[in-house]
């Protein structure tokens, strides 16, 4: 296993949309492993396979609490089903936005199928902080950040503080 490069926005390879898994094989679950593996390292809930330069629809996570035994989940091609119309409020944060949170409104509690990594179709109904991590994990596959859910300014903000950090560390 390896701890994999985490691309930072304004990366355009963020805005990309994700090509769905074709195969399930080994070499997808050493994949699975690194993201775990990086995701743990980071430290993250969540990371999808275009957050590390893949553009393929996977995400991990693990929502487990930091006293709590790991509970590591993969989803291969995930499609939310059903989306309620009640709303949650979290504070979120992203690897690859990192050091910069807001308040981001999603639907309360959602269902989804995906490929597990032994390739068996599943279904799930999450939430809570489930819910809102499949939202954001799945939001990276059709190219969107959670500071796309942001007003235009904070967005802006947010975006041009990390542009100003690349280019700075370029220069170091």
């Amino acid at each position: 296993m390896s701890i994999l490069p985490i691309l930072v926005a304004p990366d355009p390879r963020l805005k990309v949309k994700a090509q769905p898994v074709t195969e399930v094989d080994d070499a997808l679950r050493r994949l699975i492993a690194d993201m775990l593996e990086t995701m743990y390292a980071a430290p993250g809930v969540g990371l999808a396979a275009p957050q590390v330069g893949i553009n393929k629809q996977l995400v991990v996570l693990d929502i487990a609490k930091k006293d709590e035994e790991a509970q590591p989940m993969a989803l291969i091609n995930p499609e939310i089903l059903w989306r309620s119309e009640e709303t949650n409020v979290y504070e979120e944060g992203c690897l690859s936005v990192p050091e910069h949170y807001a308040e981001v409104t999603r639907p309360a509690r959602v269902r989804l199928r995906y490929q597990d990594s032994q390739n068996e179709i599943r279904e799930i109904e999450a939430d809570g902080l489930l819910a809102t991590v499949l939202q954001h994990e799945i939001d990276h596959l059709s190219g969107t950040l959670f500071v796309d859910h942001l007003s235009t300014l904070k967005r802006g903000m947010i975006l041009r503080k990390l542009e100003k950090a690349r280019k700075f560390n370029m220069k170091m």
